[in-house]
């Protein structure tokens, strides 16, 4: 029950990535709980820390809050929330790895039209736990 459903990730061409990136780090205060081998475990909260290594694909001016803007407005929805109450996450386990790669597939879809590009993304439910997704290779 609640498999992740893994999608293969358009890499994008290391050429095309231009050599300034920027770093922008956001905290999402949710709760989720974890099924473990079917059963589901307790509903716990984290601060999870979501760091988006991102570039900007167009020349002009760098708007920096439109970024934060976009990504802000998306967390908002989940903020003091339980994410297992919320798509896909009824359906697929809320661990750290789904959620980061949802987050990398939701975030995306909200940057590029904007000329951004997500190229790495870190989430933390710990300071001492983070899983890394990169497009890079």
């Amino acid at each position: 029950m609640l498999q992740a459903q893994r999608t293969e990730k358009e890499v994008p061409d290391l050429e095309s990535i231009p050599k300034n990136q920027y770093k922008f780090n956001f905290y999402l205060n949710a709760s989720h709980a974890i099924y473990i081998d079917g059963t589901r475990g307790e509903v716990h909260p984290h601060t999870w820390e979501i760091v988006l290594h991102v570039a900007k694909m167009s020349s002009g001016l760098v708007l920096f809050n439109q970024v934060e803007k976009k990504v802000e407005e998306f967390l908002r929805r989940y903020q003091s929330r339980i994410i297992n109450d919320f798509e896909p996450f009824t359906t697929i386990n809320p661990t750290l790895e789904n959620l980061t790669e949802f987050l990398l597939d939701s975030l995306q879809k909200e940057l590029n039209p904007l000329g951004w590009m997500i190229f790495m993304i870190e989430v933390s439910e710990t300071p001492a736990r983070t899983y890394v997704m990169s497009l890079l290779d």
